[in-house]
């Protein structure tokens, strides 16, 4: 398919998307449960081309903006340890904590490494046997079996000074309490294709069961975005709520078997905070007892006191889809992504950066 006739396809779903629009009863409030959704949608303006009654709004789908102020505040404590040598992804380096960052850290001197991988973490422990090697776990279900694979690496290996300090979420319990949430009004849900990967489609059953709202399993491109959208107004206008799967060219019903068993092996379901919404039962995740001895909570517990932080970000709220991010009074004004009051304004897969970078851009499908 060349790029004209992948624009007649996207007309013709935009023109089908406000045919349905028409037949429904009120107006819908439809939810992406990704950030690389919501960066996809402003990218090809998406947003701007849907129907008035028809609201497309972002749910907490950005790792880095829900990990919570005390988990930074540990991480920066750990780093500031003479035997300690932080590794993480580039994107946890300017998130807030109650007072600092770990941008700031690192410019006071603290060792902190970017890794792409938190395999890459192994080659650090062997060639500093005299430090503690810690990995900020931190991501989704797509994630958190590269770091349990990790953990088994290391066990294999014999290697004793890597450690991990988890913050890992699960996304269906996130979805339950937004439904359960009488502040958040959500009529269908974009579900995370990365994340479906590995869980697959029957996780998100319970959307459609208990809740009688319908989800699509979406992949990233324009077009599979728009027909994801089509799927479920055709629901909504019918009247049912099934869970669909637009991603089957790599999303499969039981997921990644794999995966999820190298998942389950080093790790069990917590209760778990996330910034901006509060404590969701077993939504993260920590290690099992048998590996223990690379949970460095458990190694060398820290105990920190967590400074309130009064501010009038908003991130919270934006992240439940309860308000659109220049609702916010920081917004593009104190907060812009060169200084990020709030987390949803620092990872480029936050809300409030998609909205700042693309917001005010037309439809460019195709350019």
């Amino acid at each position: 398919m060349d790029k004209q006739e992948e624009k007649e396809l996207a007309r013709r779903m935009v023109d089908e998307i406000r045919r349905l629009a028409q037949l429904q009863e009120k107006k819908l409030r439809l939810m992406e449960v990704c950030g690389t959704h919501t960066v996809s949608i402003f990218r090809a303006g998406i947003r701007q081309l849907l129907p008035e009654n028809i609201e497309l709004v972002s749910g907490p789908g950005c790792p880095v903006c829900v990990t919570p102020d005390r988990y930074i505040d540990k991480a920066i404590a750990y780093a500031g340890r003479e035997d300690v040598i932080l590794a993480t992804f580039g994107d946890m380096l300017k998130v807030p904590g109650s007072v600092s960052n770990l941008s700031e850290a690192q410019s006071n001197g603290a060792d902190i490494r970017i890794l792409y991988s938190p395999m890459d973490g192994l080659q650090i422990a062997r060639e500093h046997p005299d430090k503690k090697i810690l990995f900020l776990a931190v991501g989704f279900e797509t994630t958190a079996p590269t770091a349990a694979a990790t953990v088994l690496a290391a066990k294999q290996q014999g290697i004793r000074n890597l450690f991990m300090l988890s913050a890992h979420k699960l996304v269906p319990p996130a979805l339950r309490m937004l439904l359960n949430d009488a502040e958040v009004h959500v009529d269908g849900f974009l579900l995370p294709g990365h994340v479906a990967v590995v869980t697959g489609t029957d996780v998100f059953r319970f959307l459609a069961r208990d809740y009688h709202v319908p989800g699509i399993v979406t992949g990233f491109e324009p077009l599979e975005i728009l027909r994801s959208l089509v799927r479920l107004l055709q629901q909504k206008a019918e009247h049912r709520s099934e869970i669909g799967n637009e991603y089957g060219t790599v999303v499969r019903q039981e997921g990644n078997p794999v995966s999820r068993k190298i998942l389950e092996q080093v790790y069990e379901p917590v209760d778990a905070e996330w910034r901006g919404i509060g404590t969701i039962p077993l939504s993260g995740l920590r290690m099992r007892e048998a590996f223990a001895e690379y949970d460095i909570e458990q190694v060398l517990p820290l105990s920190i006191s967590v400074s309130p932080k009064k501010t009038a970000c908003r991130c919270g709220e934006v992240l439940r889809g309860i308000v659109m991010p220049p609702a916010c009074p920081l917004f593009g004004k104190a907060c812009v992504p060169t200084h990020a009051i709030g987390p949803c304004m620092v990872s480029v897969e936050g809300v409030c950066a998609a909205w700042h970078k693309y917001g005010g851009e037309r439809f460019r499908f195709g350019k």
